[in-house]
């Protein structure tokens, strides 16, 4: 009998860290509570990206490390569903995959985290940054170019006991990661978009089917946010034509604005010396992400883009 068939429990393939379990708990929950009396499954797997942790992220294949197996165990039908943070799916999925809902968005910012400095304008000169993530730091580096960014990988929680041991004098992470842990105690400063523009589709949880399994996308269609959905859309289509790279220094954020979208990105060099920004409104959220893209380039992003691939 097909795993997806009716009397079957649906199965959700996740990665095992806490968040991610927390994610996909967060799914089977709103699976539960809109169709009573199915059974749902949470599937953990450890992917590649949560075993490679002595090299820099964007060193290794970015956050697509994050998803490859389970969209692997997806399309073998080892599993009915991926959940995913939005933030780690690259803007080109494998072929017959594909993001069947986008549930409300958490905070999208970044989040100051530190014991000793109640932001990153508290710094010294020197002061030591931890982040693994190349658009915090030409972000950060930007502002602040005396610091030193350091890399900074694991989930969340071993990243703030390397901040307690005093490897660091702070560290960006996202906030809605640590409210959805339960550490929002841990903020000391929540960062606003103009001074750390987040990942494309941050605070936003995923879940991804095989493109053939009508059932699995009727079941999940009372969960995806529509607002949400628009604006992860347009910050995925503008990243797609920039080079769909999560290792690239890009970042975007779209928001309502009346009956429209405003979307803003960004593609910065990793030294934060050049930082390019655009934005524009509008309704359609495709149209909307290639208007930002074009300025982007028209700017003068693909050689930034291609400087960083080469490195």
């Amino acid at each position: 009998m097909s795993r997806s068939s009716s009397t079957s429990p649906l199965r959700i393939g996740t990665r095992a860290s806490p968040l991610a379990l927390w994610q996909a708990e967060h799914v089977r929950a709103g699976l539960l509570r809109e169709h009573p009396g199915i059974q749902v499954e949470i599937v953990p797997m450890t992917t590649q990206g949560d075993r490679m942790l002595a090299a820099p992220l964007h060193q290794i294949g970015g956050k697509g490390l994050f998803v490859k197996e389970i969209e692997t165990a997806l399309l073998e039908r080892a599993v009915d569903m991926a959940v995913h943070s939005m933030k780690d799916v690259p803007a080109q999925q494998p072929e017959g995959l594909e993001i069947a809902a986008i549930l409300a968005r958490e905070d999208v910012r970044d989040a100051w985290v530190s014991s000793k400095f109640a932001g990153p304008d508290d710094l010294p000169p020197d002061g030591r940054v931890g982040s693994s993530s190349l658009r915090r730091r030409a972000q950060l580096l930007h502002r602040l170019p005396g610091i030193v960014v350091l890399d900074l990988r694991g989930n969340v929680a071993t990243r703030l006991r390397k901040l307690d041991a005093g490897d660091y004098d702070g560290i960006v992470l996202a906030a809605a990661g640590l409210k959805r842990l339960g550490l929002a105690d841990r903020i000391r400063q929540v960062l606003e978009p103009e001074l750390s523009l987040p990942a494309v589709g941050q605070g936003a949880i995923g879940v991804e089917i095989r493109s053939d399994d009508a059932r699995i996308r009727t079941l999940l269609e009372p969960l995806n946010d529509v607002l949400t959905s628009r604006c992860v859309r347009a910050e995925r289509h503008m990243n797609r034509l920039l080079g769909g790279d999560c290792r690239l220094p890009v970042a975007a954020l779209a928001q309502a604005d009346g009956d429209n979208l405003r979307l803003r990105g960004l593609v910065a060099s990793p030294d934060g010396r050049e930082v390019l920004r655009a934005e524009a409104i509008g309704d359609e959220a495709e149209a909307l992400g290639e208007n930002v893209a074009q300025a982007l380039l028209a700017q003068g992003a693909q050689g930034i883009i291609d400087e960083v691939r080469r490195s």
